[in-house]
Order: structure tokens, then sequence, then C-alpha cells
């Protein structure tokens, strides 16, 4: 029957889009699951079953319309259902395309980094304009070529002769169809429906990735969001709350207390002052440890980090959070692990009222800034630095005349240039201060001015190799700039990256590509490395040390020279989460069975359950939210 072909040729238009999609992906990254154990060829299988949820979404307005709606809108049926199948196949085109770019920069499927982005076009769009031109051009020939050929078929798109099928029959007919299509889009006869889950099938969580849909993908991130991010987490499982804030506790080693911030205590300094320091922390965009001398990287590339690290504290085995600057911020900046959904920066329970340095040093008389060479709006950094402690942002605006302006904003050199002339200012008003400094030019698509460094030979000159090395530069200005002056040897510099440049992998969580380079510098810090396993809140804690005074805080780590200190991180991949204490690695991930690896060599290889671990990692989940959600984190 003509209603049944023509739902069924969309159904195979739709499928072919996504297949076509998925089979670009199998080829550009075969070489980096063919070495595993897993059948990678039924990805085309499982993906199958992704594409038809799709796909069986799209078709239900239209076979709602053609079987129920009278012949007399029949008219009005054929225009709207040409529109709509045009903009469907259109954007799933669209999507496919974008797939491409998004698994190359985030070594996944796009999902709700994809819509989260949208809401900051400016930034967004100039440097998918300035980074991924051909690929734009590709998408937009391929979606021209498309809507020609659909709007040539006139045929394929004239709904008109459906209606001249008896009233009663289409009627009859929709209730058989409906069913497929609701068969299709819960594809599972089980007690639930399928979800992004049953893609993951195999252990290799690339093939994993090429398995999902791009279009569901989003979609089931933003449902997870909606449903999951005010609620309770129970797709990681469940657990009492008492139970996980005992287990957290005693993993961290920080006793529980009564009132309304229960991980907050008193910690007496290993270097008592009569003039406590100032605190400077200098976040490095996207700085892996593989592109750094010193953390057992690329020797060429940060001369200056290489050289600085020598006269410091060097942190030489030292782990992000996650993968977003959002993540690093909260642990670099309020000693915060990694929250489930959005990060703390852009939640409304954590807009006041939430632990920083800067509301832990004002009633210290400690002036603080948040200097950033982009606009502060991003990511909402401006609302969330203002609105828990922080007196001044000092972001694109307000830089006047800089030497160079590029896609995110204002050079690192104009940065750590801006920055000395405040600390040099406040300094000399005898003011205390605290301070978050901010790069941006180690950020796709890796703008920098030019004559500032020498190019790496063999790359582009917009590359992450020459971003890094530019960032270094800065870097090396900036101690230069300060050893000049007298607030340096008043000062603790900590020098640490937000995360690494790509988190990839075929790994659940590609552990080795947390690993960052972080460093402490200043008057009367001794040279040492610290080898021990460390997290973002490690280096605060120790940051906050080293400045001299006895202080009362809920940072979710220990300063490095505290007997308290624990070895252990928790790192965030997307909705994944891992607990690693020691080489042992557990794994949760969202209606998942928890998984536990010994880490080796920079892989992670599957060991036995370990129970104890895998429940304290879901107690690290429970209670970071619980913490947020009744706003117990100050």
């Amino acid at each position: 029957m003509r209603l049944i072909k023509t739902l069924f040729y969309y159904y195979l238009a739709m499928v072919g889009i996504f297949f076509t999609g998925r089979a670009v992906l199998f080829a550009i990254y075969y070489d980096r699951f063919t070495q595993s154990d897993v059948n990678y060829w039924l990805t085309f299988l499982y993906g199958l079953r992704m594409d038809t949820i799709v796909a069986s979404a799209t078709l239900l307005i239209p076979l709602i319309m053609l079987s129920l709606f009278p012949k007399a809108l029949s008219h009005f049926v054929n225009r709207f259902l040409t529109g709509y199948f045009l903009v469907a196949l259109l954007l799933f085109i669209y999507i496919e395309n974008a797939t491409i770019p998004f698994f190359d920069e985030y070594d996944v499927r796009p999902n709700f980094l994809f819509v989260e982005y949208l809401i900051y076009p400016q930034e967004v769009f100039k440097m998918i304009f300035s980074a991924y031109k051909l690929e734009l051009l590709i998408a937009f020939i391929m979606m021209a070529a498309a809507g020609y050929a659909f709007i040539r078929a006139k045929k394929l798109h004239d709904f008109t002769p459906i209606f001249e099928m008896h009233y009663f029959k289409r009627f009859l007919l929709f209730f058989p169809l409906v069913f497929i299509l609701a068969l299709g889009i819960r594809s599972s006869f089980g007690h639930r429906p399928a979800n992004l889950s049953d893609a993951m099938y195999s252990s290799d969580r690339v093939i994993n990735e090429i398995t999902k849909n791009s279009i569901y993908s989003i979609g089931y991130a933003i449902y997870s969001d909606k449903k999951y991010g005010n609620k309770k987490l129970t797709k990681y499982g469940e657990m009492d709350i008492t139970e996980a804030m005992q287990r957290v506790s005693k993993r961290l080693n920080i006793p529980l207390s009564e009132g309304d911030s229960p991980f907050r205590r008193l910690e007496k300094t290993h270097f008592p002052t009569s003039k406590p320091k100032n605190l400077v922390i200098f976040l490095q965009e996207s700085l892996g440890a593989q592109f750094v001398g010193a953390t057992g990287g690329d020797p060429k590339l940060t001369p200056n980090f290489n050289r600085l690290s020598k006269e410091g504290i060097l942190f030489s085995n030292l782990y992000s959070n996650g993968t977003r600057s959002i993540r690093g911020i909260a642990g670099s900046v309020s000693g915060n692990y990694a929250v489930p959904g959005k990060g703390v920066i852009k939640r409304n329970k954590s807009q006041s009222g939430f632990f920083t340095v800067a509301s832990l040093l004002k009633p210290k008389g400690y002036y603080s800034q948040f200097i950033y060479g982009g606009e502060s709006r991003f990511d909402n950094m401006r609302g969330w630095f203002l609105g828990n402690g922080f007196d001044e942002i000092i972001d694109q605006p307000k830089f006047i005349n800089p030497e160079y302006v590029g896609t995110w904003g204002v050079s690192d050199e104009d940065l750590v240039n801006r920055a000395h002339q405040e600390f040099k200012r406040l300094y000399a008003q005898n003011r205390s201060f605290v301070s978050v400094m901010f790069s941006t030019s180690n950020h796709s698509p890796f703008d920098f001015p030019a004559g500032k460094i020498k190019l790496i030979d063999g790359v582009p000159e917009k590359s992450d190799l020459n971003a890094i090395k530019f960032a270094d530069y800065a870097i090396g200005r900036f101690i230069e700039q300060a050893k000049q002056e007298d607030y340096y040897k008043d000062t603790v510099f900590v020098i640490v990256a937000d995360h690494n440049i790509r988190v990839r992998g075929s790994d659940m969580l590609p552990v080795n590509l947390y690993h960052i380079p972080g460093m402490i510098l200043g008057g009367g810090i001794k040279p040492q490395d610290i080898s021990r396993l460390t997290s973002q809140p490690d280096v605060l804690a120790t940051a906050l040390d080293l400045t001299g005074q006895d202080l009362e805080y809920p940072i979710m780590g220990h300063s490095v020279f505290s007997d308290k200190k624990r070895d252990l991180v928790l790192m965030q991949f997307n909705d994944t989460y891992a607990l690693r204490i020691g080489d042992k690695v557990s794994v949760l991930r969202p209606d998942q069975e928890p998984l536990t690896f010994i880490y080796k060599d920079k892989k992670m290889l599957p060991t036995e359950h370990d129970v104890d671990m895998e429940k304290d990692t879901l107690a690290f989940i429970l209670t970071l939210n619980h913490l947020y959600q009744e706003r117990l984190y100050k």
C-alpha cells in the first residue's frame, strides 16, 4: 500500500544517512579498535538499533497525519510533510557531518556539550568558521545537493495519492503501523526500553561511540540532564547518603563535621609566618602532561615550564578532574571534584555561597580577581566568580589596546602583562591579593601573535603544538616579570592545567590523558618533585598551606606536606566516573555494571571486581550531588 511504502522509503533514507556516517567513522578510527578482541563489525547491527529508534520517532508525526487526517486537509498535509522531511533529512546530514570534527576534538559523538555551546554563538561560530571551513563547505554542498534532489523528485514527496484511500482503511492501518513504530522506538521486548547504554555492547569505548547515533546521543543527553540534573542518580546505583558520605570521608581521610559544611575542617599550616603570602593561580588551557618535558612529555615544547619546575614544587603525577575547563576551575579554585551533570560553575545552586579561595581569604583582608583574556560570560564564569567571593573580573573588554586579539580573546602575553601590572599596583598599596588567571591561546583554532616563538617545523602555524609553545612563552614572561618585582617573594604562584587538550582512547576512561602538569613557585619555596598521585584539590590545599596561615575549608584534598594526604583521584568523562586509588581504577557508567581495572603502562587492564572500591566510587558520585543539592559545600 502507498502509505506503508512511503513510510518505509523514508525509513530507508534516514537509516542510509546514519549508516553512511557510521561507516565513515568506522573507516577513520579503524586502526584504534582492530587490535582489541571485540567483534567490531557488530557496530553496524547494534547501530541499526539506535538508528531505528530515531527513524521510528521521526515517522510518528507523518503516520498520524497520513492515517488520521481527513482528505480535506490533504494539501496542507502535503505541504507540511514536504517541509518536515526536507528539514529532517538535511538536519540528519548536517549532524552526521558535524559528528566527524566533534569526534576528532572530544573523542565522542555529539552529546550535551554540543547543545551547551550553542548558547555562546559568538565564540563558537567564530571558532567553527575559523577552524572548520572545509568541513562546513562539504556539509553545505551535501545538504544543497540532497535538498535539490529531494525537491526535484516530486513523486517521492507527493503525499496526496495516499488520501485517495478510504479514510476507514487508513484509520485501520494506523493501529498496526503505530505499534510497529512504537516497537521501533522502544527497540526492546524487555521490561525497559532500549537506551544509549545498549550501544555499549563491547569493552572498547571507541567502537561503542561509533555504534551510537548522534541525534539520539544529543537527545538522550538533554533528556538525562532534565531527568537526573536535580534528582537522585539512580542510573549509577543506590546507596543511603549517610553511608555514602562516610565512605567518602574515610577515603579522603577528612572527618565529617556537623552543620552546613560537613567536610569543612581546620588545617594548620606547615609554613607559619607573621605575614601570610598572596596567592596566584594561573590556569593553563588544555595543557597535557605529554607536551611537557618535566612531566615525562616532549622535552622541546615547554622549555620555560621545564626550567621553572626545577625552581619550585613540581607535581609530576597530577591528574585533572575532568575534560572541561569548568571542571578544572572547580578543582583548582574550589577544591571540589566533578559534580554529576553540569559543572557547578553553570548550575543554579552554586551561584552563591559556594566555597572558593576568594570566599576563604576575603575575611582575612585579601582582594580577589579573576583575570581572563576572553569574555567572562562564557560558561557563566563571570556570574560564578562574582557570586562566590571574587571582588573584580578583568576580562577582554577591560584590556586596553591589547597587542593581539584572537577568536577566544586577547593573547596569553597580553594576559600576563595585565596581571603583572595589577599585582604591582596591589602590592604597592600594601594589599594582600588572591588572583585566578585563565589562559586562552591553547584552544582551537589556536590563535596567537606572530613573531613571538620559533614555529615548529612540519606542523601548521595554527596548531596545538605551536599554541602550547606560545603558552609556555607567556608563562616564562610572566614569572620573569614577577621576579623583578618585590611582590614575587611574598606570593605563591600556582601554574596548573585545567585539563588535557584531547581526552581520547579506547579505554572506558583513558586515565593517561588526565595526566596534567602543575607546579608551585615563589619566594622561599624549595624545589622538589612530588611524584605521589595528586589531584587539583590537592594542589589547591598545598598552595594554601604555603601561604603560611591556618585555614578552615571544605577542600576535598590535602596538602602534600600533610600526613593526612591520600593518593587518589576522581575523574569524570562525560557521564562516566573513575576512582583511582594507587594503580587500581573503579569505573561507573550509567545503567551499567561497575568495573575494576589495574592501570599499568598507561593501559586499563580488566581485573576482578573490587566491590568495596566500586561502592566508594558510587559514594563519591552521590555525595558530590548531595553537597550541591543541599548547598553544603561552603
